[in-house]
């Protein structure tokens, strides 16, 4: 739904709840217009229920006041002495409507200053939970959330199973577009398997279900800084139409809300109004070649040849030695035609300690011919020369800017005008149409931003699928608080802490350091004071 069509249906709630509470809100002391009106009915409400103003700023949350809204309606009855079980499950399976039964047939009497604490352990047990939740959805929603890397793409700025901390606040929070989901899981429920939103991803359902008219528009708090250039960011993968993130082969396409498209993480190497170009493998920004920050390091594949094959498990154990001191931990595969190795991913630093072991014939670098086609975005005849080491150039969209369009071009920028930008977009023959309407230029709404993975041969990225709009801009990554890496040995996977990894920010100069050690004292330090103090109150008393 849009803004306009939200407020109508919000003011129809209003009168919803006007009509069914008016009569309590007389009882309690109050005028009965004050149900009626938006918003002052919610803080009255809150003075009849004995509950904190704030109640209806969470009550306003999206997510959020999926646990609010009914909790107040169970807060409602309870006011006016229907405080059993069985009430409280009565609000919440009608809806709220069991009001309307209090309000109108049963005749109940408004209890002032009554008792908030629950009755039982058990209430009390699930007044905190619920509340705990609430508190971990609004951190999670608004400022900061975990995240873990599930692939190697920023090897060796990030590693497989870094967990992150992203925050929100840097580039500004996205309120949920979503508003009926599960809190504080994506898009799947774990162990279930099953959506964790109401959405209908069928592409013919998209623009009519009722579902998707829950939807709420795209907003954003303002950050205090903007995605730069070189910047690690999460973001939701543009072009995800899969129903589970870890099967790549559905039965058909299911299209998501952006705000539970997948979690990719990568670094933005071209910003809006930058002309993109990738030579040999390297990128160059309006013909500069990109320098990445000292932590960061590019990573290409490899062919290793060497002087005498692997013959004997001591001959296999060195090799893989010399792997490990190179720094090489992205995997390999075997070329039984020539005896060769394929390297996933070495950077400059491990080829050169690689060339200099004495069993090393040549390493030499794995690279797409100019040329050659390599099945990249955007897939069409006029860039079929196109592939992940030589692409481009092309120009990044900004907000306000507008571009000139013809046939050569218009594969480009088709899904961005269309798909996220909301235009109905159709070429017939040499002719352009917008909206049905033919077009030779288009101005660009919002910003876009290519990502790409140091990883630059194990890394499905911008090449692929194209821009990212800025609506689909998630956080930045900030800090790492725990990594674990997983040793495969004889079919069992071993963990191990990386301790060096452990407390440390994400971007940053010079060397990797953990504050993991002050952390520590700190929190020692206020465990040991918050003893002492009790020990000091229990003796004064």
């Amino acid at each position: 739904m849009t803004w306009t069509e939200w407020f109508i249906f919000l003011l129809i709630l209003q009168i919803i709840h006007g009509l069914g509470t008016w009569k309590l809100y007389v009882k309690a002391g109050r005028q009965a217009w004050e149900a009626f009106v938006p918003v002052y009915n919610a803080v009255i409400l809150m003075k009849i229920i004995s509950r904190p103003w704030w109640w209806v700023i969470l009550m306003f949350l999206p997510i959020v006041n999926l646990i609010m809204i009914p909790a107040a309606w169970v807060e409602t009855a309870r006011a006016f002495g229907k405080d059993s079980k069985l009430d409280a499950l009565i609000c919440i399976v009608t809806l709220g409507f069991y009001l309307y039964y209090l309000n109108y047939v049963e005749d109940v009497k408004y209890i002032e200053n009554r008792q908030l604490k629950p009755k039982t352990s058990t209430g009390e047990w699930i007044t905190s939970i619920l509340f705990a939740i609430v508190a971990a959805t609004i951190v999670h929603t608004y400022f900061f959330q975990p995240f873990v890397i599930p692939s190697s793409s920023l090897e060796k700025s990030l590693l497989v199973g870094d967990f992150l901390i992203v925050s929100k606040i840097h580039y500004g929070a996205r309120a949920p577009m979503t508003t009926i989901a599960a809190p504080m899981v994506h898009d799947t429920i774990p162990k279930l398997g099953t959506k964790s939103y109401l959405f209908s991803d069928n592409y013919d359902e998209r623009n009519t279900s009722w579902k998707n008219k829950l939807q709420l528009p795209y907003f954003r708090l303002p950050g205090f800084e903007n995605v730069e250039r070189n910047d690690i960011v999460v973001f939701n993968q543009p072009a995800d139409t899969l129903l589970d993130m870890n099967d790549f082969n559905p039965d058909r396409n299911y299209y998501k809300p952006i705000d539970k498209k997948t979690n990719l993480v990568k670094r933005c190497v071209a910003t809006p109004g930058d002309t993109l170009e990738i030579r040999d493998g390297y990128v160059f920004i309006n013909g500069k070649q990109n320098v990445l920050p000292p932590r960061s390091h590019l990573q290409f594949s490899y062919k290793l040849t060497l002087k005498k094959p692997i013959s004997s498990a001591s001959e296999e154990r060195m090799f893989y030695n010399m792997l490990d001191k190179a720094d090489i931990d992205d995997g390999f595969r075997y070329n039984p035609q020539d005896g060769s190795f394929i390297i996933n991913a070495a950077s400059d630093e491990a080829v050169k300690k690689l060339k200099v072991q004495p069993n090393v014939a040549d390493v030499v670098r794995e690279v797409q011919e100019k040329g050659i086609s390599g099945n990249v975005f955007p897939r069409d005849a006029y860039h079929n020369d196109w592939n992940t080491d030589y692409f481009g150039p092309l120009w990044i969209p900004k907000a306000g800017e507008t571009i000139q369009l013809d046939k050569t071009n218009i594969a480009l920028y088709k899904r961005a005008i269309g798909e996220y930008e909301g235009n109905k977009v159709v070429t017939r023959g040499d002719e352009i149409f917008i909206n049905d309407q033919p077009a030779t230029s288009y101005t660009f709404k919002q910003d876009y931003y290519w990502m790409m993975g140091d990883n630059r041969n194990n890394s499905i990225d911008s090449r692929y699928w194209g821009f990212v709009p800025y609506n689909h801009i998630f956080g930045k990554p900030v800090f790492i608080w725990m990594s674990i890496d997983g040793i495969m040995n004889g079919g069992i996977k071993n963990w191990k802490f990386r301790w060096d990894r452990i407390f440390t920010t994400v971007s940053g100069s010079g060397e990797r350091t953990s504050y993991f050690i002050p952390f520590l004292v700190i929190v020692l330090g206020i465990f040991g004071f918050n003893k002492w103090r009790k020990k000091k109150k229990a003796s004064a008393s």
